[in-house]
């Protein structure tokens, strides 16, 4: 009969995912791993499969997350320009804040990794689709309401503003100057413009 974990999984993912939002893939050890989640490297292997995996679990985690909130931040019932400018606008306070300088942790990703490890950007990838299409999903509610030209590209739309969020939360790293990240986000609603 197989012995029970005796660890919560979800907690362990959560703060190897802290670890690597962290450090970064290649500066974060098995060591630090292992501190962070409170497993052996045996029990890490065992329930993660060594690194790399851990790191995909990771990233599906936060794609996750992110999924929700952003369904949660245009699910409001206002227009969707709002409910957008609304998301990017508490994205914007947790960078000034300080707690939003670490970044995307799949942008992060992109960054790190993206000349040397194709199946992480891969997942990168599913993982930017997936929230992409959250926006889409959302955009094309709100053009059905006649809140967006009936003849816009809702896809590139999405598109955009995924991209623009990365841009945004990437410029914040540097330079977290409230005025300098509304400006950009300024720019980057008036897509969404009628």
């Amino acid at each position: 009969m197989a012995r029970p974990r005796e660890f919560e999984v979800d907690v362990a993912l959560e703060r190897a995912m802290q670890a690597f939002w962290a450090k970064g893939y290649k500066a974060t050890s098995l060591d630090d791993l292992c501190n962070a989640t409170g497993l052996s490297r045996s029990s890490l292997y065992a329930a993660f499969g060594g690194k790399r995996a851990l790191l995909h679990r990771s990233l599906a985690r936060y794609e996750e997350e992110s999924v929700a909130r952003i369904n949660l931040a245009l699910a409001k019932p206002m227009p969707v320009r709002e409910a957008v400018a609304g998301f990017v606008g508490e994205m914007i306070e947790r960078i000034v804040a300080g707690p939003g300088r670490a970044g995307c942790f799949i942008g992060n990703c992109a960054a790190e990794l993206a000349g040397h490890d194709r199946a992480t950007v891969a997942r990168v990838r599913q993982s930017l689709a997936r929230i992409e299409g959250t926006f889409c999903d959302a955009l094309t509610r709100a053009q059905a309401r006649g809140e967006i030209a009936a003849d816009a590209d809702v896809a590139s739309l999405a598109r955009f503003l995924v991209s623009g969020i990365q841009g945004l939360r990437l410029v914040g790293k540097a330079n977290p100057d409230r005025a300098a990240l509304t400006d950009i986000a300024a720019i980057m609603l008036r897509c969404l413009d009628p």
